[in-house]
């Protein structure tokens, strides 16, 4: 599935320039991938798009007040700067310590926001493996910053594309 992800970023790296799944589908099965894998990606995509559809962002006013905006869902509230996100048993056994670390690691360099982050989870949970890998991770948060239609910064942007298996320490 997570090759089909890549193919999909690499093509159509501005998510509006995608076309509907259906003919997404058809396009990727002309481009060679395997039918399990790409039902699995256009399931995986739908979820990520309505996600991406309900997630609204508050303006900045409120989120200091920690008040609903209009164009939340009903019960959500802006995250105030002092809030704690807990991870469920079931959170912590499917996604394993170095993918928590890594969304720990992109939020508090402020470049993973709340609402994103909540996404980005949502997403991973939704994901095959267990845990799932970093690699696998890095590749749902580019699937996040695409579905926004942002492009992360240079900084994040290597670092989520970065092999760092041959990494060498200073």
């Amino acid at each position: 599935m997570f090759e089909v992800l890549v193919y999909v970023y690499e093509n159509y790296w501005q998510g509006d320039a995608c076309p509907e799944l259906q003919r997404l589908g058809r396009k990727l099965t002309a481009a060679g991938f395997e039918a399990e894998e790409i039902q699995q990606a256009l399931v995986w995509l739908d979820g990520l798009n309505v996600a991406a559809q309900r997630t609204q962002i508050s303006l900045p006013e409120q989120a200091s007040a920690g008040a609903t905006s209009p164009s939340m869902p009903l019960g959500m509230q802006a995250q105030s700067a002092d809030s704690l996100r807990i991870y469920s048993v079931a959170e912590q056994t499917h996604l394993g310590a170095q993918s928590l670390g890594f969304v720990s690691f992109l939020e508090s360099s402020g470049v993973l926001p709340p609402h994103m982050r909540e996404i980005v989870l949502d997403r991973a949970m939704a994901a095959p493996g267990d845990p799932v890998t970093l690699d696998d991770l890095k590749i749902i948060v580019l699937m996040v910053y695409w579905s926004f239609g942002e492009e992360p910064d240079a900084l994040v942007l290597d670092e989520l594309c970065d092999d760092t298996e041959f990494r060498i320490a200073h």
